[in-house]
C-alpha cells in the first residue's frame, strides 16, 4: 500500500532554533507576519524575543496575543480581524498546541469565507497562508501536522480540521523554550506525545515510514518523561522530549490517531479538560481494550519502550504494557475524570453525546479494535470507574 507523507518544508531542530525566525521568513519570501501567541508567552518574554528579531531586521509585523487554551472559533475570528487589518502575508505561531492550532485556523480562514464549521472533517483544507510554528511545549507535535482542533463556540463541539493548508511550512523546534514548563504541563503534554506515537504505530493507517519514527518517539518519551517532570532543568531529558514530540507529530499526522484521541476530544469540549490530560486519562484503559486486535504491534511497543523484556512472550508483553501505562499515570499523578472534579451526573448524562462525537471524528475507525457507540459509552464508564 502506498503511503502519502507530508512534512514541514523547513525543520530547524535544537538549542537556539527559535533565534532563526528572520532567516526562515526570508527563505519563505514573506515579509509581514502576524505573531499569534497567548498572554503567558507575552508575560514571560517569549514573544518579546521573537519581536526583537523582527525589529532588528526592520520587518513589519503584527501581534495577536489572546490565544486561549482549547482554542475557540471566537478566538480565531478575533485573530482573523487583526490579520486582515494588517495585511499580513504569513502567520508565526508561538506557544503550545492551542496557540499553534489558533494560528493554523487563522492562516486557513484568511483565504476563505463563512464559518469554520463548514471546513471541519470530512472537508479538506488544502490551502492557506504560510505558517511558521515555534512550539514551547513538548507534546502536541502540532508544528509538524496538518491538523487543528478548534471548539465551535456555538455548539461546544471540538472540531477536527485537516489538510495541507494547516501544515506549517516551517517549524523552529527549540527545546530551550521548554525548560520553564511546569510539572503538570510537562506530564500531560508528554503523555499526549506518547499517545501520538503509540496510536500511529497501531493505527490501521500505519506505514513503514511512520513506524520507525513512532517507535523511536515512544521509546524516548517513556525513558525520559519521569526525568523531565522530576528534574525540569535536565537539558538532556528536555531535548529528548522535545524531539520526540515533533517525531510523534510527524508519525500521527501521516498515519492518524485512533480511539484515544477520538474519545478525548469530547471530554475536552464538554468538561474543559486540557487535551493532553484527557488523553492521559484514557490511555491505559483504551489500550487494555484494544491490545488483542493488534497483539504483535502492542507487544513490540512494550519491548521497545522497555516495559517488557525482549524475551517476553507476546501475552506477557501485553500485560506488562497495560500495567506499565497504568503505573505511568500513577507516577505522574494523572487524575481520573472523577478525581479531576467532573460532576458525576453530568459525565454520565453526556456519555451518548460524547460517544457520537467521538465516532464522528473518524479516529475510532483507525483503531485496531473498532468500537460502536455502545462500546464507547462502556469505555467512558470504565475510565470513570478506574479511579
Amino acid at each position: 500500500m502506498t503511503a502519502t507523507i507530508n512534512l514541514p518544508r523547513i525543520l530547524r531542530v535544537g538549542a537556539g532554533a527559535s533565534s532563526q525566525l528572520v532567516e526562515t521568513l526570508r527563505e519563505l519570501e514573506v515579509s509581514n507576519p502576524l505573531l499569534v501567541t497567548d498572554p503567558f508567552m507575552v508575560e514571560h518574554g517569549y514573544a518579546a524575543a521573537l519581536e526583537q528579531q523582527l525589529q532588528a531586521a526592520h520587518s513589519p509585523y503584527g501581534v495577536f496575543a489572546d490565544a486561549v487554551p482549547d482554542p475557540t472559533t471566537d478566538s480565531v475570528t478575533a485573530a482573523l480581524c487583526v490579520l486582515r487589518d494588517g495585511g499580513h502575508d504569513a502567520v508565526v505561531a508561538l506557544g503550545g498546541g492551542s496557540s499553534i492550532d489558533t494560528a493554523k485556523a487563522v492562516a486557513a480562514m484568511a483565504l476563505r469565507e463563512g464559518p469554520l464549521r463548514e471546513y471541519k472533517v470530512p472537508q479538506v483544507v488544502d490551502s492557506g497562508l504560510p505558517i511558521i510554528a515555534v512550539p514551547t511545549t513538548a507534546g502536541t507535535g502540532s508544528e509538524a501536522t496538518r491538523v487543528a482542533v478548534i471548539t465551535d463556540t456555538g455548539t461546544q463541539e471540538k472540531m477536527l480540521c485537516m489538510g495541507l493548508g494547516l501544515m506549517p511550512v516551517a517549524a523552529l523546534v527549540d527545546y530551550e523554550l521548554t525548560l520553564s514548563m511546569p510539572y503538570r504541563l510537562t506530564a500531560d503534554t508528554g503523555i499526549d506525545s506518547l499517545c501520538h506515537a503509540l496510536e500511529a504505530y497501531v493505527s490501521r493507517k500505519s506505514n513503514s515510514f511512520t513506524d520507525s519514527i513512532a517507535l523511536t518517539a515512544m521509546r524516548s518519551i517513556y525513558q525520559n518523561i519521569r526525568i523531565a517532570c522530576a528534574e525540569p532543568d535536565n537539558r538532556s531529558a528536555r531535548e529528548a522530549m522535545m524531539l520526540a514530540a515533533t517525531q510523534g507529530g510527524i508519525a500521527f499526522s501521516n498515519a492518524s490517531v485512533t480511539l484515544i484521541h477520538g474519545m478525548s476530544r469530547p471530554i475536552g469540549a464538554l468538561f474543559h479538560v486540557p487535551h493532553g490530560l484527557s488523553n492521559a486519562m484514557l490511555l491505559p484503559e483504551i489500550t487494555a481494550w484494544s491490545v488483542q486486535e493488534s497483539a504483535l504491534r502492542y507487544a513490540h511497543s512494550a519491548r521497545v519502550m522497555g516495559i517488557a523484556e525482549a524475551s517476553d512472550r507476546d501475552a506477557v508483553a501485553l500485560e506488562k504494557l497495560v500495567a506499565g501505562l497504568r503505573q505511568l499515570n500513577i507516577d505522574l499523578s494523572v487524575p481520573s475524570p472523577r478525581a479531576y472534579g467532573i460532576d458525576e451526573g453530568r459525565w454520565f448524562e453526556s456519555l451518548p453525546l460524547m460517544a457520537e462525537q467521538a465516532l464522528a471524528s473518524g479516529s475510532p475507525a483507525n483503531n485496531p479494535r473498532i468500537p460502536d457507540v455502545v462500546e464507547i459509552v462502556e469505555l467512558y464508564q470504565r475510565v470513570w470507574n478506574a479511579a
